[in-house]
């Protein structure tokens, strides 16, 4: 028997699993993501110089995955701007984090209880962003188990994998944050959660789809919940990531990604000018030669 019937969790699954995301889940959706866009370093100066590089950016912040998928599988990039009601509301949302008097809903919504919540709401979208992609695929590529695995993938890690692109309408060009060589939490869990509904989409995982999602819904929303809290950037798979790398690749056991991360101290170049105190010593000493 199963142990979920037993549990009567099935019907649970299965609820969760049919629950719309329109208008509360992706509302924080939205919100987190352009919140994340706020954060990063002069985000701000963009907004209020130019308003629709810094509109375009939270377009991409909010239905990057959608418009990389569309690419991918061959569709109009543009395909999912015929939603006006999302276009609408994050636009809304693009507005109020930058442009709110005294800075009043940035505040609201980046108070620590209130962005826990956003965070575990953005996580129950993100996971059905994955199945979807990965459901999708496997329509158009029954039996291309990658494709599926590709386009989970990218769904569900949004605009992560096309962040160079968008730091290039801020002005910035930052080549070393390529999120393919340094993954982030998310977009790792991404990754293997593309993979888990690939093989439950190709029936080699004995589990229903509507328990997977509740299943990886509540671990993506409670990890990134606690590492939100801790306001930390760390991944719990890294352990398991640096045996497995050790076993197959060589890679040295522990701190691969601190090092990898960390940069040489630079060196400050010897000026040969010299100082205001080494010019007044100088001075002293011809004063008191021609003394003598």
């Amino acid at each position: 028997m199963d142990v979920l019937e037993v549990l009567n969790l099935g019907d649970v699954a299965q609820t969760f699993s049919k629950m719309g995301m329109f208008p509360v889940f992706d509302l924080a959706y939205y919100i987190v993501s352009i919140l994340y866009l706020k954060y990063e370093p002069g985000s701000v100066e963009v907004a209020r110089k130019s308003p629709v590089a810094s509109w375009l950016c939270a377009m991409l912040y909010c239905f990057g995955s959608y418009i990389l998928a569309d690419v991918l599988l061959g569709g109009c990039p543009l395909d999912y701007f015929q939603y006006n009601s999302h276009i609408l509301l994050a636009s809304a949302i693009w507005y109020l984090v930058f442009f709110c008097p005294l800075n009043l809903f940035y505040k609201c919504v980046a108070f620590l209880p209130v962005k826990l919540v956003l965070v575990a709401l953005k996580e129950v979208v993100r996971t059905r962003k994955i199945a979807a992609g990965v459901h999708h695929a496997h329509h158009a590529y029954h039996n291309g188990f990658l494709i599926m695995v590709i386009i989970g993938y990218v769904k569900g890690s949004g605009v992560a994998l096309i962040s160079n692109f968008e730091q290039l309408l801020r002005g910035v060009w930052r080549p070393e944050t390529n999120e393919i060589l340094n993954m982030s939490f998310p977009t790792k869990a991404s990754l293997y959660g593309a993979i888990l509904f690939t093989l439950q989409e190709a029936h080699l995982l004995p589990v229903s789809k509507s328990t997977l999602i509740c299943l990886f819904t509540v671990f993506m929303a409670t990890t990134k919940v606690i590492l939100t809290a801790r306001h930390s950037h760390g991944s719990p798979f890294v352990l398991i990531e640096s045996w497995v790398c050790h076993l197959l690749f060589g890679s040295p056991l522990g701190g691969g990604e601190e090092e990898h991360h960390a940069a040489p101290a630079p060196v400050a170049p010897v000026s040969p000018v010299k100082t205001k105190e080494e010019f007044g010593e100088g001075t002293r000493k011809r004063k008191s030669k021609k003394a003598e």
